[in-house]
C-alpha cells in the first residue's frame, strides 16, 4: 500500500465512514443524556441549550465561526493574497468585548425579562418593536447572502477537491445531512459535536501546515517557512503577499486593502459578529432557569477567553497553508501539486501531503466543522423566526408546534440561499465577497447596538430609523455591485456618472463613512423624538448589587487570560505588518 498516495485510497474511506458512525454514536448518546433533563423543557431550551461548562462555549463559539468559508475560502485568499485578509482572524480581541462588556448587559436584560433573550428582543425592549422585527429581518438576509450560500458553495467545492464527488452532490448533501442533524440534535448536538470536532479540526490543519512546510523545505519546516515568505514576498509585481497593510498606490492591493482603513473595516464587521450575532451570542448565554449571575457571567466570559485563544488558530491552519500550496504550485514538476483553483488550496493540500489514513481522520474533522457550523445557523434561524415573529402573532400553541414552524422557516432560509449562489459566484472572490457583503450589513448593527447599550439619550426613533436607513442603504449599493460587478465594470449615463462616489467608493472606505453617517443621523434624530422611558434606561443601568456581581465574576487570572490573547494578537500583527 502506497502510504503517501495523492489520492483516496480504500483505507481513507474506511477510517472516513467508521468515524462518521462513532462521531454519530457520541452525539446520540450525548443528547439521550440530556433527554431527562430536557423533559419539561421549552422550546427556549432546544433553541439555546443550557449552561455549558466554559471550555464547551469555546470550543462551540470557535466551530460555529469555522465554516467551509474557512476551509476553501480563507486558504483560498491566503494562495492568492497572503495575509492581507488576516485582519478578519485576528479577532481574537474582539471576542474579549462580548464576554467583558456585553454579557453583563445581555445578563441584566435576561434577569428583567425573566428568561434568555434573543438579540432582536434586546432592540425591542431598548428602542420599538418595529427595531426588533427589523434586525429579525436583516439577519435573515444576512444568512440568505453570507452562511448558508456560502457554506453550501463552498462545501461543494471542498468535497469536489478532495473527495471527487460532483460538486452539486457535496453542496446538497451538506444541507440534507446538517438539516436532519439540527431537527434531531437541537442546541445540544450543535454543541457536543462542536467539542468533538474542535480537536480534530486543529489538529489536522495542523498537520496539514506542518507537513506542507516539511515538503517546501525538503524535509525542513523552517526552511520551508523561509521558502513560503521569499515566494510569496515576490508576488503582486514584487511589492508580495506577506504584509497586513499596504500603503503605496502601486500596490495591486493597496485599492482593495488601503492602508489602516482595512483593520477599521475588519473591526466593525468583527464587533457586529462576535457581539451581537444571535448564533454567536446565544453560545455564551445558554444557562439553567434560576442560575446564579455570577456563575452565568463567569461561565461566559471564560468561554470567551477561550475562544480568543481559538480564533488565533484558523491564520495558521487555513490562510498560511494556501500560502505553502501556492509556494508549491510554482513548481509542480518538483512537488507534484497543480492548482488552477485558488480555492481549491487546502482541499489539495490535504490530498497531498497528508499520509494514507490520516487523510480520512483530517476529513472527519472537517465535515464535522462544516455540519457544525451550518447547523448553528440552521438553529439561528429557527430560535429568531419563532421567538420574534411567529410566536408574537399566534401565541397559545403548543411548544413542539414551535419548533416545527422554526423547522419550516429554516427550510425557507436554505432554499432562499441555494437560489442565491448563482449571483454569489458571478461577483468576486469567495472570501473578499463573504466580506464586501458584511461590510454592507455592520454599519447599521454597530451603531444601534452600541449607542443602545452605551448612550442613554439615544431615542426609541433613533434606533429604529438608524436600523432600517443603514439596511437600505446596504441593500442599495448591494444592488450597484451586482450590476456593476463591485465598480469595476463601466457604466454610463447621467445617474452613474453622478453617483460614482456611491458605487466606486472603496468598500472598506464606505463602509467607514457609512457607519459614521448613521451614528451622527441617530443623534440628530433623538434631539427632535421622544425620550426612552425610564423602564428602557433601567435595562441598560447596573445597580450598586448587579456591578458586585460582576465584580465578584472575575478575578486576576482572567485578566492574565485576557491581556494573553491581546498580546498574542499584537505579536502577529507585528511579524506581519
Amino acid at each position: 500500500m502506497n502510504w503517501n498516495a495523492k489520492e483516496f485510497i480504500w483505507l481513507d474511506w474506511v477510517v472516513l465512514i467508521i468515524g462518521i458512525v462513532l462521531v454519530g454514536v457520541a452525539v446520540y448518546l450525548s443528547i439521550m443524556k440530556d433527554k431527562k433533563k430536557m423533559k419539561g423543557a421549552d422550546s427556549q431550551d432546544y433553541l439555546f441549550g443550557k449552561g455549558e461548562p466554559w471550555w464547551v462555549i469555546g470550543a462551540a463559539i470557535f466551530a460555529a465561526n469555522i465554516g467551509s468559508e474557512h476551509l476553501v475560502g480563507l486558504a483560498g485568499t491566503g494562495a492568492k493574497d497572503g495575509v492581507g485578509m488576516a485582519h478578519w482572524e485576528m479577532q481574537g480581541w474582539m471576542i474579549l468585548i462580548l464576554g467583558w462588556l456585553f454579557v453583563p448587559f445581555y445578563q441584566l436584560l435576561n434577569n428583567k425579562l425573566g428568561r434568555i433573550i434573543t438579540m432582536p428582543e434586546f432592540l425591542k425592549f431598548r428602542y420599538t418593536k418595529a427595531t426588533g422585527s427589523w434586525l429579525s429581518i436583516i439577519t435573515l438576509v444576512a444568512y440568505v447572502l453570507t452562511k448558508v450560500s456560502v457554506t453550501a458553495f463552498t462545501g461543494g467545492i471542498f468535497f469536489e477537491y478532495l473527495l471527487g464527488i460532483p460538486f452539486w452532490y457535496g453542496a446538497l448533501g451538506l444541507i440534507f445531512v446538517t438539516a436532519v442533524f439540527t431537527i434531531f440534535g437541537g442546541m445540544k448536538g450543535v454543541m457536543t459535536m462542536s467539542a468533538i470536532q474542535t480537536p480534530i479540526l486543529i489538529i489536522g490543519s495542523f498537520l496539514v501546515l506542518f507537513l506542507g512546510l516539511a515538503t517546501l523545505g525538503d524535509g525542513s519546516i523552517t526552511q520551508g517557512w523561509s521558502n513560503m515568505m521569499a515566494y510569496c514576498s515576490q508576488l503582486h509585481d514584487g511589492y508580495g503577499t506577506t504584509h497586513m497593510f499596504h500603503w503605496e498606490e502601486g500596490d495591486p492591493m493597496y485599492h482593495q486593502y488601503p492602508g489602516f482603513v482595512v483593520f477599521l473595516g475588519a473591526s466593525i464587521i468583527g464587533f457586529w459578529y462576535w457581539c451581537t450575532d444571535q448564533h454567536i451570542v446565544q453560545r455564551v448565554l445558554g444557562q439553567t432557569k434560576g442560575e446564579d449571575n455570577r456563575e452565568v457571567m463567569k461561565r461566559a466570559r471564560r468561554g470567551t477567553i477561550c475562544a480568543g485563544y481559538f480564533k488565533l488558530l484558523p491564520v495558521f491552519m487555513f490562510l498560511i497553508p494556501g500560502m505553502v500550496a501556492a509556494a508549491l504550485a510554482a513548481n509542480p514538476a518538483k512537488y507534484g501539486l497543480v492548482m488552477d483553483n485558488t480555492d481549491a488550496a487546502f482541499a489539495l493540500m490535504v490530498k497531498d501531503v497528508l499520509p494514507a489514513g490520516v487523510k480520512g481522520i483530517v476529513t472527519i474533522g472537517f465535515i464535522s466543522a462544516l455540519v457544525t457550523s451550518l447547523a448553528a445557523f440552521f438553529n439561528s434561524c429557527a430560535t429568531l423566526f419563532t421567538e420574534d415573529f411567529y410566536k408574537p402573532l399566534r401565541a397559545g400553541k403548543s411548544e413542539a408546534h414551535y419548533v416545527f414552524v422554526g423547522r419550516m422557516a429554516t427550510v425557507a432560509v436554505v432554499l432562499l440561499g441555494l437560489a442565491w449562489m448563482p449571483v454569489m459566484m458571478s461577483m468576486d472572490t469567495l472570501y473578499s465577497y463573504l466580506q464586501n457583503i458584511q461590510s454592507l450589513l455592520a454599519p447599521a448593527m454597530v451603531a444601534v447596538f452600541a449607542l443602545g447599550i452605551f448612550s442613554k439619550k439615544i431615542t426609541p426613533m433613533a434606533g429604529q430609523w438608524g436600523l432600517i436607513g443603514g439596511f437600505i442603504i446596504g441593500m442599495l449599493r448591494l444592488v450597484t455591485n451586482v450590476i456593476t460587478h463591485n465598480g469595476d465594470t463601466a457604466m454610463t449615463g447621467w445617474f452613474w456618472e453622478n453617483t460614482t462616489w456611491f458605487w466606486q467608493t472603496n468598500w472598506l472606505i464606505f463602509e467607514c463613512w457609512l457607519l459614521v453617517f448613521l451614528i451622527v443621523m441617530m443623534f440628530v434624530i433623538s434631539m427632535f423624538t421622544k425620550a426612552p422611558s425610564a423602564e428602557q434606561i433601567a435595562a441598560i443601568s447596573f445597580t450598586p448589587e448587579y456591578r458586585q456581581q460582576i465584580r465578584e465574576s472575575w478575578n486576576k487570572w482572567d485578566i492574565v487570560a485576557s491581556l494573553g490573547v491581546v498580546a498574542l494578537c499584537a505579536a502577529f500583527y507585528w511579524y506581519f505588518f
